[in-house]
């Protein structure tokens, strides 16, 4: 599970908006980019976007 306060730190590297968790993944809350979450690690590259 993310920490809260990461959430509130992290930004959506395509359009530098909000983030939140959605289905176990972390999704933009403006562009609607999902990135993975690894072994407890998101993975916020764009390349590894859905």
């Amino acid at each position: 599970m993310i920490d809260r306060e990461l959430l509130e730190i992290l930004a959506c590297p395509a359009c530098k908006s909000g983030v939140e968790l959605k289905d176990n993944k972390i999704a933009c809350v403006k562009c609607g980019k999902k990135y993975p979450i690894r072994d407890g690690i998101p993975v916020m590259l764009i390349d590894e976007a859905e």
